[in-house]
């Protein structure tokens, strides 16, 4: 027995990979979009039997393809070398991280698991025909495809990523619009004309009144649509950054999955096709009019498609085109690379392009959001702590207060990048965190928590003296109305034990410019004439937003203009 353990031990020693990788399951983590993505690999005779995906905070609708396509494949091919799908990268990356972190665990090389997977490719040529065909499978596109439908077109959508949500899903999930009824039971008083005044004025007056009007006064039935639909809000309405008044209506579900999943799931049993991995990139035009549009498949696949009725663009906006933010942009020091994104990597400008291409005039092209709680690493919001303005507040690396946090966005962004390293931390309490988010982000390293003002200052590494003294004057201006800063929205301190803060910084966030329309949402060409059968929606179109778009009046918009384009072009 004992030569028989000594020459078990001397195997081990000699082929440690052998030994181990008789173990069946390794479990493994890596960070994707949300944080830590854990994998759990099985290996059978050397081969990897089966990837299983644990626990992550992953945002539901945007990863979901990375994570069954990703492990699939990485079972079919043995192989970790492999593309990441298309607006899930970051989820794609942390899978193929974690799985050869397992390959190492159990003693085997991740160079036999990396041979290269030749991508499918395809000559083929569709050619397809339908009443309407939007180009965008977002917030607005998505609003007008089931508009459409409603009113008997048949519809057909293409979405260049592997799924739907745009910049929608991505979203803080905030909605503007008056609301008698909810404000009325937070003491908020508020008008349509109010929220138009708010919204020019937000915007310098540069917005072209007669769509802000429309954007304003369609808000209202636009929300009760999507509460016919199922989409649940919360019942009180608060402030969103940059919103300047409390008719924010914050989504159930988090960010703007909820918009996405009340859509597909209004579009379930329709005829409406949504053709994913589809990059429409030419409107085609016949005697004047848009006929229909060519797109390329991400497997090579020619399609052509005819528009009966007429073509919307829904195809949202540029903020994630390094060259073209470069090329507009006039207000901020740079937005070359170095400047994160909140948007998706599908925020190309495409739509834009293909209008300009065929005439389209644009207006406002050189006005581009930042916000203020972007991820300082990825410019997401995760590990952001809340999304309304009455329960935090911004300082900056020396533990003081540096901005009214009610202010216009351009505001707080551009003092946000005059601060030490253009970082600040957002900060709240136990009484404003009446949700889980923070627990979550302080779990997941975003964010840091402390049961003290001291031990959260030293959490954050801000000297305490300076942070408690910020705390005190910021909860004296709550209970006398009156804040150095400007600040107006003061309805909660911050008093309740834990303390959480997380560290924040500017990114990009929307493009205000785009495709000029009317007030039937019809694209406008540079003569100032409507281009038939072409119509536009979201953050795609211009001169709706200003200068400076309030925060909650994007998904507002979607929706209003979205409805209107949807029905215009069937009428």
């Amino acid at each position: 027995m004992k030569r028989f353990l000594v020459f078990i031990l001397a195997l081990v020693f000699m082929f440690p990979g052998a030994a181990l990788a008789q173990q069946d399951s390794y479990t493994a983590s890596s960070d994707g979009m949300g944080g830590p993505l854990e994998v759990t690999v099985t290996f059978e005779g050397g081969k990897i039997a089966s990837v299983t995906i644990g626990a992550n905070n992953e945002t539901p609708g945007v990863s979901d393809k990375a994570l069954t396509d990703i492990p699939a494949q990485i079972v079919q091919y043995q192989s970790v070398a492999l593309d990441a799908v298309s607006g899930a990268t970051l989820s794609s990356n942390a899978i193929i991280n974690a799985v050869k972190a397992c390959i190492e665990l159990a003693g085997l090389n991740v160079d036999d698991f990396s041979a290269p997977v030749a991508a499918v490719t395809s000559d083929a040529q569709v050619e397809m025909t339908a009443d309407v065909v939007v180009i965008g499978a977002g917030g607005a596109g998505l609003a007008a495809a089931i508009t459409a439908q409603e009113k008997g077109a048949q519809v057909i959508v293409l979405e260049k990523m592997s799924s739907a949500g745009g910049n929608t899903i991505l979203s803080g999930g905030l909605y503007n619009c008056v609301d008698p009824t909810r404000q009325q039971r937070s003491g908020v008083e508020d008008s349509v004309e109010k929220h138009i005044q708010q919204t020019l004025e937000g915007g310098d007056n540069v917005a072209n009144p007669e769509l802000v009007q429309i954007l304003c006064e369609n808000a209202t039935d636009g929300l009760l649509w999507l509460e016919s639909m199922g989409m649940m809000f919360d019942e009180d309405v608060t402030t969103a950054t940059g919103a300047l008044w409390p008719r924010s209506h914050q989504a159930v579900l988090p960010n703007g999955t909820g918009f996405i999943q009340t859509y597909l799931k209004a579009l379930e049993g329709t005829d409406v096709q949504i053709l994913y991995q589809v990059r429409a990139d030419q409107i085609l035009m016949e005697d004047g009019r848009a006929v229909g549009v060519h797109a390329v498949g991400d497997d090579g696949t020619d399609y052509t498609f005819t528009a009966n009725k007429g073509v919307i663009l829904a195809s949202g906006g540029y903020g994630s085109n390094v060259e073209m933010r470069q090329q507009y942009n006039t207000q901020w020091p740079t937005l070359d690379e170095s400047v994160t994104s909140s948007n998706s990597i599908g925020a190309t400008g495409d739509g834009i392009i293909m209008a300009q291409a065929i005439g389209a005039n644009l207006v406002g092209m050189d006005y581009i959001q930042l916000h203020p709680l972007g991820n300082p690493e990825t410019g997401n919001f995760a590990g952001a702590l809340r999304g309304d303005v009455e329960s935090y507040i911004q300082v900056n690396l020396e533990g003081e207060r540096y901005v009214a946090e009610d202010a216009r966005r351009d505001v707080l962004c551009s003092a946000a990048l005059e601060q030490t390293d253009g970082l600040m931390w957002q900060v709240t309490d136990s009484n404003s965190a009446s949700n889980s988010t923070p627990e979550n982000a302080v779990s997941l390293g975003y964010a840091v928590k402390g049961d003290t003002l001291e031990e959260l200052a030293q959490a954050m590494g801000v000297d305490p003296a300076a942070f408690v003294a910020t705390i005190e004057q910021y909860n004296t201006a709550v209970d006398t109305g009156v804040d150095e800063l400007g600040r107006t929205i003061l309805t909660k301190k911050i008093e309740v034990a834990p303390f959480y803060a997380a560290l924040r910084s500017v990114t990009v966030h929307h493009t205000m410019g785009g495709v000029e329309i009317n007030a039937q949402a019809q694209v406008i060409d540079t003569n100032g004439q409507v281009i038939p059968c072409l119509y536009a929606a979201g953050e795609v179109t211009g001169g709706i937003h200003g200068s400076n778009r309030l925060g909650g009046n994007a998904l507002a918009d979607t929706v209003v203009f979205g409805r209107i384009a949807g029905s215009n072009v069937v009428s």
